[in-house]
């Protein structure tokens, strides 16, 4: 067991470091005057969330990139008012057994332990060990070495597609990367189908997992696909959900594409992640980031608030329930859905580096605790870009793509379509309107712009907004490339 203090000094200079943080969900701008906040929850909730960080920086980032626990607190964690990381807090790292407890003088501590390839689980209060039984997650991908662009890494950025301005380019390259405040770690663009740049911050590669928050949810949208171009359902039916079944049930009535358009209506309250006051139990969106709870249990226990497609609302509900589904139907087949992701996606693109995080109940928390490379998310952009399709095999259903990327009905901002979003509405003006993207906390993005046969991929946690950010650098970059085709 090694045992390791923070200085003072140095989480308060990352918390000065990280001032103006921005909601994740535009939720209200305090919590603090709600019935309902607990002070010891919360405190008890930071230190649980800060374990996981550890954690996951140390044995899922660390595979590739290895830091120390310090930095991994510095660089991840006390620089971001969000996380609410307190001075007082203490920690200790168990390398034997893979193991990170946080604790603070007023609460018990809380543990976070490494599975192998389902990474880091944060562990219920006062229990030692997860309700599941971690899986290996074999990789059969070819050599990227050896293996030609996109499946592999061979002649990824070669010959260069005609009509790139190469000047142009690295500029604005440069310029995405000297903004400093941004905290960018990676960038890769890839034109034509060829990367035509990329970046990389000191320390983190085109092979480094990072965390990618929320682009998860797009991850399950194309689990959802591959369902679908299996046969299992349509995005007509009625979710296949046997809690809502019953008679009189009027959550039976919520269809697959309203899970997916996030228009489901159930009661699943979203606070928004700002800080001490937003870790409290009735936070349903965010919890399952802080505390350890079976997230599918606790979503399909919610009643609806709102009929189905009547309002987009952005909950983590929806994407849960729709794992759960698919989590029902493929272990249904006599399959283990702990592999299912890396065998029905990510080895047909040629990707190996995501790992796909659980609660303790080995349930995927699609919505946030998902790891993957610069690379590889710019492989999930491209067979996006291909209309489901990667080196001739079909593996979205025909006019899925069209599907995911039409607004949904109940968005009257026309921001939001499968579990991506949409600049339907030009929230860029920069940027053209055909533009989807995977989104995560923090700036993780993954754009598609068909118009322009352009997948951009940026990563790094930002302690500002990004959207300005995004719609300028994209902005510069179009003026290196063709016109729109």
């Amino acid at each position: 067991m090694n045992t390791n203090r923070i200085a003072p000094v140095v989480a308060l200079c990352g918390l000065l470091l990280g001032v103006g943080q921005p909601s994740l969900t535009g939720a209200p701008a305090s919590v603090a005057s709600q019935a309902g906040f607990d002070e010891n929850y919360s405190v008890e909730a930071r230190t649980a969330a800060g374990a996981h960080f550890i954690c996951a920086g140390l044995w899922v980032v660390g595979r590739v990139y290895e830091r120390t626990p310090e930095q991994i607190v510095a660089d991840d964690v006390a620089r971001f008012p969000t996380w609410g990381w307190d001075r007082s807090f203490r920690y200790d790292v168990d390398w034997e057994r893979h193991r990170v407890s946080v604790y603070s003088p007023t609460t018990p501590p809380r543990t976070a332990v490494y599975t192998g390839d389902q990474g880091c689980t944060i562990l219920p209060r006062g229990e030692e060990t997860v309700h599941f039984e971690p899986t290996p997650v074999p990789r059969n991908v070819p050599d990227p070495r050896t293996t030609p662009w996109p499946t592999g890494d061979r002649g990824a950025d070669t010959p260069l597609p005609e009509g790139v301005d190469v000047q142009k380019v690295d500029t604005a390259l440069e310029w995405a990367m000297a903004q400093e405040a941004q905290n960018t770690r990676s960038i890769v663009v890839v034109y034509d189908g060829k990367i035509i740049g990329e970046r990389y911050a000191p320390g983190w590669t085109k092979d480094t997992p990072q965390i990618s928050w929320s682009e998860g949810k797009s991850i399950t949208s194309a689990l959802v696909g591959i369902l679908v171009e299996q046969g299992e359902f349509s995005v007509d039916d009625f979710a296949p959900i046997e809690e809502w079944r019953r008679e009189d049930d009027p959550r039976g009535q919520i269809q697959i594409r309203d899970l997916l358009r996030m228009s489901s209506g159930l009661d699943f309250p979203n606070l928004g992640m700002q800080g001490p006051h937003s870790f409290r139990r009735d936070n349903d969106h965010m919890r399952g980031y802080f505390d350890g709870f079976n997230i599918f249990e606790n979503a399909v226990s919610k009643p609806l608030e709102l009929p189905p497609n009547t309002e987009r609302r952005y909950r983590n509900s929806d994407p849960q329930m729709l794992t759960y589904i698919a989590k029902n139907i493929v272990e249904a087949r006599g399959e283990n859905f702990l592999t299912f992701p890396q065998r029905a996606l990510f080895d047909r693109i040629g990707a190996r580096s995501f790992v796909l995080e659980t609660d303790a109940w080995g349930n995927f928390v699609l919505t946030g605790f998902d790891f993957g490379s610069a690379r590889d998310w710019a492989r999930f952009g491209l067979l996006h870009l291909w209309d489901g399709v990667w080196e001739g095999e079909r593996i979205l259903p025909e006019g899925w793509v069209e599907f995911i990327s039409t607004p949904a009905p109940a968005d009257p901002t026309k921001s939001y379509g499968g579990l991506f979003w949409l600049n339907r509405g030009r929230s860029m003006n920069r940027v053209p309107e055909d533009a989807f993207w995977a989104s995560g906390h923090m700036g993780q993005t993954t754009m598609v712009i068909p118009s322009r046969n352009l997948v951009i991929t940026r990563q790094g946690p930002s302690p500002v907004g990004t959207r300005g950010y995004l719609n300028e650098f994209i902005g510069r970059l179009l003026e290196g490339l063709p016109p729109s085709r």
